[in-house]
């Protein structure tokens, strides 16, 4: 079922969807990385997670030749970084302290070179989401030759993910290195379950039973889970733990509890902060999180709440179409706001991932309404 036309400061609302696509697309390089955002300096760069996702969203729309660029840009960073992996290998293997540097980076410069900047570059979760995304590219694109020919890239991602898949890491929002998260272990999961299909790898299968474990034993507060092993609040980066990467199932107590949570604590009208008290730019509310409470409404067959969800992040479109990081209607604290504005400008706009989980949630709420 189409969206009812409406406007939005002069924007066809039924025109985004072929904005977005072109906003990703454009914005794709000539190596084939995603730079993050165009117009924000401090996001020109290109993250596996970020990424990876809008890859999966081009591939639900058969942008083939744009997601395929992207596996082989990724292709070939992550296979420069085998000789790095090894070295960690060892000195995982020696008992050696490794630092944030010795691990493998999540996010490269354009052209697929390692970054120089100060900024956290030690995040588990874009591996795990890596994976994800290219076993969802072979499922949707039925190409049999990509298991061999990215066949040195997944053994990497595969070896380094089970082997350090319990180190404290950097979340996915570049925070609270010092601890072990639970949507960093629900990507890691569902990269790794997700892969094995393929691979069928009993080691990976003994892997996988072991974090479900962890996350039972270490990551649940009160009947739901927690933002990690050390911070008992709710963060909406749980609902990975459902979607997309099936930690848990959508009718398990542990999710209803959290979802139950998060609806409570992060939701304002359709918009999803990230957690409480967050002070990045203020703290607002998040397009991709919203999708995702979207798609999780899609999953519970929740259909009228994901077209509202839906229908939110099209109303924030500004007048040329794009979607801009978070949206400052509702904030934690407005001190922040100018303080950011100071260091960085404005709030990102376009965001490709933004782009990119509207994208998703638009083809699961469609696929609903047939």
């Amino acid at each position: 079922m189409e969206n009812k036309l409406y406007r939005r400061g002069g924007i066809d609302i039924t025109k985004l969807k072929y904005k977005s696509i072109y906003i990703i697309t454009t914005n794709q390089q000539a190596s084939g990385s995603y730079v993050a955002s165009p117009n924000f300096s401090t996001y020109n760069y290109c993250w596996l997670r970020d990424g990876s996702f809008s890859a999966y969203s081009m591939d639900l729309y058969k942008k083939f030749n744009s997601s395929n660029r992207f596996f082989d840009w990724t292709n070939i960073v992550i296979c420069r970084q085998e000789d790095k992996l090894k070295r960690i290998l060892r000195m995982k293997t020696r008992g050696d302290i490794l630092l944030n540097d010795d691990y493998l980076p999540t996010w490269f410069t354009l052209d697929g070179n390692e970054c120089d900047q100060e900024w956290p570059n030690y995040q588990l979760d874009g591996y795990g989401v890596w994976l994800w995304a290219l076993a969802q590219h072979f499922k949707i694109t039925k190409n049999d030759n990509i298991m061999i020919k990215y066949k040195q890239s997944i053994a990497i991602a595969v070896e380094y993910l089970c082997n350090f898949w319990n180190y404290p890491c950097f979340d996915c929002w570049q925070e609270n290195g010092e601890t072990i998260h639970t949507a960093t272990l629900a990507s890691i999961y569902g990269g790794l379950n997700s892969i094995n299909e393929y691979l069928n790898n009993s080691h990976t299968e003994k892997i996988l039973k072991e974090i479900k474990q962890y996350v039972l034993d270490n990551n649940i507060e009160d009947g739901r889970l927690k933002k990690s092993i050390d911070v008992a609040s709710i963060d909406a980066s749980l609902l990975w733990t459902v979607i997309p990467f099936k930690l848990f199932e959508v009718n398990d107590l542990i999710i209803k509890k959290t979802i139950n949570m998060i609806e409570h604590e992060l939701v304002h009208q359709s918009g999803v902060q990230r957690y409480p008290k967050d002070t990045y730019y203020g703290g607002g509310e998040w397009i991709i999180l919203s999708a995702w409470l979207g798609l999780y409404y899609c999953e519970v067959n929740e259909i009228d709440k994901a077209r509202e969800t839906l229908k939110w992040i099209e109303s924030k479109a500004n007048k040329s179409g794009e979607l801009a990081e978070q949206i400052l209607d509702n904030i934690s604290d407005d001190s922040y706001i100018n303080k950011w504005k100071s260091l960085w400008g404005e709030v990102a706009s376009p965001v490709l991932w933004a782009h990119a989980m509207y994208l998703i949630l638009l083809y699961n709420v469609k696929k609903l309404s047939l």
